[in-house]
This record gives structure tokens, sequence and C-alpha cells, in this order.
């Protein structure tokens, strides 16, 4: 049979040792073509380029254990996705996979996530694709202790689809691999981050300033992202980038507006 054509993207560069470690997990399920930002992209959410060049190389980045093909973008992750189905790709990708990110994605850090926002990007065009992120900000991260659930998330998605309209945040706990319990599909959780801003002055007397913040869980539910993870699990959120509030649409036309 055909193996799959897996396209691979992240937002932490392609470099990031979390794309490499799934880039290693993929080649178990398919072909694997990666075409993934040159530089750390994080917060990008899903920015493109519009009023500058974009440029794109083919790269070898592991001889031993890289993808089939690789390719370094100067673009956003949305660009990368873009690029990829434009102009690198032979054929349509049976599956995107984006990650995996260097810090959680779970909750309200959706909306500002470059990881995500490739796989959106690709959602939007028909593609079944999957976000990955691990709960670990570091460099050194361990990322094989979910090895075995990710690619069966990922087969899963091949086997049966994903309903359109929708991709998959997936999260991770950090955790080793007999401290994660399973997987469960979950809703994403209320939560919003307390900002201020840090001001501060240089040596030439001019401000800047540091953007710091405290993560607001708002939820005390037990089926959200959030639970899921405190309570040593992977969390998988179905999310649909069709932003209508369905719900309030109904309210909103009692309103006069035609008047």
């Amino acid at each position: 049979m055909k193996k799959p054509l897996i396209l691979v993207t992240n937002d932490d560069g392609i470099t990031a040792p979390g794309l490499r470690a799934l880039v290693s997990y993929m080649k178990e399920i398919g072909d694997v073509v990666v075409v993934a930002p040159d530089s750390p992209q994080s917060g990008m959410g899903h920015a493109i380029t519009l009023d500058s060049t974009l440029y794109s190389k083919k790269v070898t980045i592991d001889s031993l254990n890289g993808a089939t093909e690789e390719y370094s973008c100067s673009g956003t992750p949305a660009d990368c996705v873009k690029l990829a189905l434009q102009e690198i790709l032979g054929r349509k990708p049976d599956i995107c996979v984006s990650g995996i990110n260097h810090g959680s994605n779970s909750s309200i850090n959706v909306i500002y996530s470059g990881t995500m926002s490739a796989a959106i990007e690709a959602g939007i065009e028909g593609i079944p694709a999957i976000g990955f992120s691990l709960c670990d900000y570091s460099w050194e991260a361990d990322f094989s202790a979910a090895k075995d659930s990710l690619i069966q998330i990922v087969k899963e998605a091949l086997n049966n689809g994903i309903p359109s309209g929708v991709v998959l945040n997936v999260n991770i706990p950090k955790l080793n691999t007999k401290e994660i319990k399973g997987v469960k599909v979950c809703r994403q959780a209320r939560a919003n981050w307390k900002e201020k801003f840090d001001k501060r002055t240089n040596p030439m007397g001019k401000n800047y300033y540091w953007l710091t913040a405290e993560f607001e869980l708002l939820d005390d539910g037990l089926d959200t992202d959030e639970w899921a993870l405190a309570n040593g699990y992977i969390s998988v959120v179905p999310t649909q980038f069709d932003l209508t509030a369905h719900s309030a649409i109904q309210q909103v036309n009692k309103w006069k507006l035609n008047e």
C-alpha cells in the first residue's frame, strides 16, 4: 500500500528538538516532508507575510534520521503551510502535523500559538491536521514519553478522518511514560493571562517594555484540557476555525439594527 504523505511543520524552528522528535515518529507511519521556519516563530498566531519577500530552501538537518525532504522557510508557521501546499509538495498531503511545541498550547494559549495556526491553515485547506505541544519549555525536554500515544493519534486520524472544519489540539503533560495515564478528549478550559508590562529604561534614556503575565484558570470543570493535563492525561481538544458564536446569533438579532 502507498504510504501516507505527512507534512510536518512547527513554530520553534526547523532545528528544534520537538520537531526532530516528531519527524522521527512520523517516519514510522509514512513519507515525511518538513517545511518549517528557519528561526523561532513562537507566539506569531496566524500571521502571514504580506509586505516582505518570502524565501525557502531545501536543507538537510539530519542525513541519517531526517525526513524524506526538508525545506526551511523565512516566514511564519502559516506561511510554511501555504508554501508547502502551493509550491513544494507534488500532491496533497494526507495529514499535517505541527510541533512538537516546546510549551503548552492548552486553553487560551491556542489563540496565540503558531503551532496551532499552522495546523489550522492546513485544516482550512481541507487537510486533516493536528498540533502537538509538550508542557515543558526546556530546549532539552524529553519528548519520548508520549511517543506511542502520538503515533496512535495520528494513525487514528488517518484511518477515521477528522471532521471538516476541525483540527486537533493535543497537549502532553510533563511526565514520564509510566506516569501518563492515557488520553482524554476534552473541551478547552476557560482561562486568561493577567498581564502587565515591566517598564524599563535603556542606557540611552529610552523606555522599553517586557510583557509579563500570570496564567489564571477560570474553569473548575472536570472535562477540560487543563484538568486532564493536571491529572496526568494527554489532552485532545477538537478545535474549530469557524469563529462564529452561533448561540449568540438569535440574541443579537433582537437588536434594533434596521430602524
